[in-house]
């Protein structure tokens, strides 16, 4: 796994709301049996009513998803679904918005 790869959420009871999970965790830590990841909403109006700077937009397949990145968590490496995509191109808008969260800027 890699840092800002998209993943399948697999859980069918978050699948619907979060379908993809976002690797955020440094390659550094690869050994870790846990991964840090956020979740990624296609939800109708979570644009328009989430928090820019938390809550950066990307496409994943075609579709426009939000980073919910105040929800970041470690899960198990066995709980990732399968690749989906990078990422890497939205690293700024990312690694901003967990700066957001943690420093409030």
């Amino acid at each position: 796994m890699s840092q800002f790869q998209v993943f399948s959420n697999p859980n069918p009871q978050t699948r619907k709301a979060y379908p993809y999970l976002l690797d955020v965790q440094s390659p550094l830590l690869e050994a870790l049996e846990t991964r840090l990841v956020i979740p990624l909403s296609a939800l109708p109006g979570l644009r328009e009513n989430g928090i820019k700077e938390l809550n950066p937009a990307m496409v994943v397949n075609g579709k426009e998803v939000v980073a919910i990145a105040q929800q970041m968590a470690a899960i198990h490496k066995k709980d990732i679904g399968p690749f989906v995509c990078d990422a890497s191109g939205f690293r700024q808008e990312i690694m901003s918005a967990i700066d957001f969260l943690v420093t409030g800027f």
